[in-house]
């Protein structure tokens, strides 16, 4: 579980919220002030004053999106407010970006008036391709939607109705068909008759559940004819005559519960009393109206969903809102109407039913994810969801003629294909390797708070086994300071250990003609950093990460005395991997040898090129230099094009040339233009600088002036996984170290 003041350093450090707004287009000269400001956007602004179409064509308006909220009812909050909410409707913008690159302004709307809210809305219609209602109380809602929906051109999404219902509704359809059960014949009961469990209600009809068949319960028990409530009229649909009046009672024999209610409402009682293979899907948030744990143990054979995603068939709205806006965004259309929600329905539905790639499963951390009980809806990992719904929502769109905009559909997989870049991706995967395989990682610096907290991340993602080394006593005391559960992670003091007089004459023996004493060896050994280090060469753990609180030679020195070089290597060597949003890019070395001569950097670009494989990519190797193939001829230029030759000698199935400038290194035009003999014609990705310096520097300015994510370092040539990490690391990039680590151990065990 996060804590609270994780959550809260999470929304406050560095700029404050979740988003910003970035320009897609360069303001750096005079002449692109003049075309991005006066007197240059004159021409587009005439020209969507002739044909008012073309302002998709000039503007962002085709792939942005209002998040629209007066925080009346928050997600497991209630009604907190609009300024409340914003930091619910920032993550839906993050989300929105993250899975299918849409643009997002949040609006959160001071006002619980449902006419204000409309008219908000149409007023903003030039703005924006569409509107995502979010958290808006019902009834209020249906009427604020339904509205909309009819007086405005641009899609009108209420999420909190519909996406839950297309998830779960693709949920249905696969259950359904497990337990080969007529769906309409099927008996389904509501606890929830609210935004969410109306709209369920209203799909799962669609999809070809029979209305007679639905008992619909609220905060006073079943909907039924005789109750003596002034139902609403969205209620009023789902009023049936039947003397079944609790909970209890309506459940008995049913064949599905959906729950969009309250948690702890279902009793295993009551779970028993349904009929054969139940389908129970308990999407209160965070806790369900049953557990997933109570759910199996009263009945063997039911198919459990809910909100989770600690548990099998976790029914998640991202699964849907990112996706459908995205294929509505690109065909234009002027609506998201029912047809298209049932086109994402059968979208998911099929999709879980197709073999899952492995690089899905190891983002989950198991061996392989099959269609069943256990998987009946796919996971918003996949990245082949964007595919496969956005491309379903723009052909229904097309089909219904909401679309403005004709796409082939073919051609649009593809494109959504590109979409969404590799960058954070890569790093998925490895934690993914890692889950698959999880080993024993070590922290000497177990007093670090950041440290604590990547520890407890990577248990509890089964990334890592973590141990911390240090004072047990100050250690928990600090993490009961800062609300860090470390219930599980293993504690050790070196200087109480055991096994210190064991490691201490072992070092000993290593290092006896350096100067070392058997007393001074083992005294060595209360240092953190040294003792775990010698647990690793003892293998009494995996891995070992350390220097949040130290310089990198703290670190370096003891790996070196003790762990020793692979065979084969001559030196240790740094390399980061530099992730932007569509490409990963490898820098070396960055952090160890200060001028290496051309055998080293043949090394160090051979051992760069071997990550950049644990990395899933296919390497292509620029040497960089101030010259390109000679055209400046200094012993430095001279050095790089020397280590190329090596590299080709020793590794030729290696895509590698230079020496080169860093442009010709990025741009393939201009290679094939002038250089059209090399063997790099596309864009490299792993990069040797001639020195630290220029290693170093490049790496710093990319991470802080380009805004390049830097994972790293990572250490190179060693005969067992240590790695240093940087003193600015942040919890998350600990953590990305950590899944390196582990499949960096992985790798080793198996030579």
């Amino acid at each position: 579980m996060i804590t609270k003041q994780q959550a809260l350093d999470y929304h406050s450090k560095g700029k404050p919220g979740k988003i910003e707004v970035t320009s897609t287009k360069p303001c750096q000269t005079q002449l692109d002030l003049s075309l991005a400001y006066t007197p240059g956007v004159a021409q587009p602004c005439l020209e969507i004053h002739k044909n008012p179409a073309d302002v998709y064509k000039y503007t962002a308006k085709g792939n942005l999106v209002a998040v629209v909220s007066n925080g009346t009812a928050v997600l497991g909050l209630g009604n907190i407010g609009a300024a409340a909410g914003k930091p619910v409707m920032e993550g839906k913008g993050v989300l929105f970006k993250r899975f299918a690159d849409i643009d997002v302004f949040d609006i959160e709307l001071n006002t619980e008036n449902p006419d204000e809210i409309i008219k908000c809305c149409q007023l903003l219609e030039p703005t924006l391709g569409g509107i995502n209602l979010e958290d808006i109380k019902a009834p209020e809602c249906f009427y604020i939607e339904e509205t909309l929906k009819s007086t405005m051109n641009i899609p009108v999404f209420h999420d909190d109705q519909h996406g839950t219902a297309i998830i779960s509704g693709a949920a249905l359809l696969n259950a359904v068909e497990l337990v080969k059960k007529d769906i309409s014949k099927i008996r389904v009961v509501f606890s929830g008759a609210g935004a969410a469990g109306i709209a369920c209600a209203k799909l799962y009809c669609s999809l070809g559940v029979d209305p007679a068949n639905i008992l619909m319960i609220d905060s006073k028990g079943v909907i039924y004819e005789g109750r003596g409530d002034n139902f609403n009229k969205y209620k009023q649909q789902f009023v049936r005559k039947t003397d079944r009046h609790t909970l209890a009672e309506a459940l008995k024999d049913a064949d599905v519960f959906v729950g969009v209610s309250v948690a702890n409402a279902v009793t295993q009682d009551m779970v028993k009393s349904m009929a054969n293979d139940p389908i129970i899907f308990a999407m209160a948030n965070p806790d369900p109206e049953i557990t997933y744990p109570d759910a199996v143990a009263a009945r063997k054979d039911v198919i459990m969903a809910t909100g989770r995603s600690d548990y099998p068939n976790q029914v998640n709205n991202v699964l849907g809102f990112p996706f459908i806006f995205r294929g509505a965004l690109d065909t234009q259309a002027t609506a998201i109407n029912e047809e298209m929600k049932i086109a994402a329905v059968h979208a998911l539905a099929t999709l879980a039913k197709e073999d899952v790639p492995d690089e899905v499963a190891r983002a989950y951390g198991v061996e392989r994810f099959k269609f069943g009980r256990d998987y009946i809806i796919p996971k918003p990992f996949d990245r082949r969801v964007l595919i496969w719904e956005a491309s379903a929502i723009a052909a229904a769109a097309m089909k219904t003629g909401v679309a403005r905009k004709q796409v082939d559909i073919e051609d649009y997989k593809r494109q959504l294909g590109m979409r969404i870049g590799r960058g954070r991706a890569v790093m998925e995967t490895m934690s993914g390797k890692a889950r698959s395989n999880p080993k024993r990682v070590v922290f000497p610096e177990g007093t670090s708070s950041r440290i604590m907290r990547a520890a407890k991340i990577a248990a509890t993602e089964k990334i890592a086994t973590p141990i911390l080394l240090g004072n047990a006593e100050s250690i928990k005391n600090l993490a009961n300071e800062l609300e860090i559960n470390l219930n599980g992670i293993e504690i050790i003091n070196p200087a109480t250990s055991p096994n210190r007089q064991k490691y201490g004459e072992n070092f000993y023996h290593k290092r006896q003609r350096h100067g070392v004493t058997l007393d001074g060896a083992i005294s060595t050994m209360t240092n953190s950093t040294y003792f775990g280090i010698m647990m690793l060469e003892m293998g009494d753990c995996d891995a070992v990460l350390s220097g949040v609180l130290s310089d990198y030679p703290t670190t370096m020195r003891p790996a070196l005395q003790i762990i020793g070089l692979r065979p084969g290597v001559s030196r240790v060597s740094g390399l980061f991997a530099m992730i932007q949003k569509n490409k990963v890019y490898f820098f070396a070395d960055t952090t160890v040898n200060i001028d290496p001569n051309p055998e080293e950097l043949a090394e160090i670009a051979i051992n760069a090129a071997n990550m950049a494989k644990i990395f899933n990519i296919e390497p292509r190797i620029a040497m960089l230099s101030f010259s390109n193939f000679g055209s400046a001829r200094y012993p430095e230029s001279d050095k790089m094009a020397a280590a190329t030759t090596i590299i080709k000698k020793k590794a030729p199935e290696l895509i590698v040339d230079g020496e080169m400038q860093a442009d010709t290194a990025l741009l393939p035009d201009l290679m094939k233009q002038h250089y059209p003999f090399s063997k790099l014609q596309e864009e490299a990705n792993v990069f040797i600088f001639p020195d630290l310096n220029s290693g170093n520097i490049a790496y710093k300015l990319l991470e802080q002036m380009g805004g390049l994510m830097a994972v790293g370092p990572i250490l190179m040539g060693l005969a067992k996984p240590v790695h240093v990490l940087h003193r600015t690391l942040d919890v998350n990039q600990i953590v990305d170290m950590v899944s390196i680590a582990v499949v960096n151990s992985q790798i080793l065990h198996k030579l």
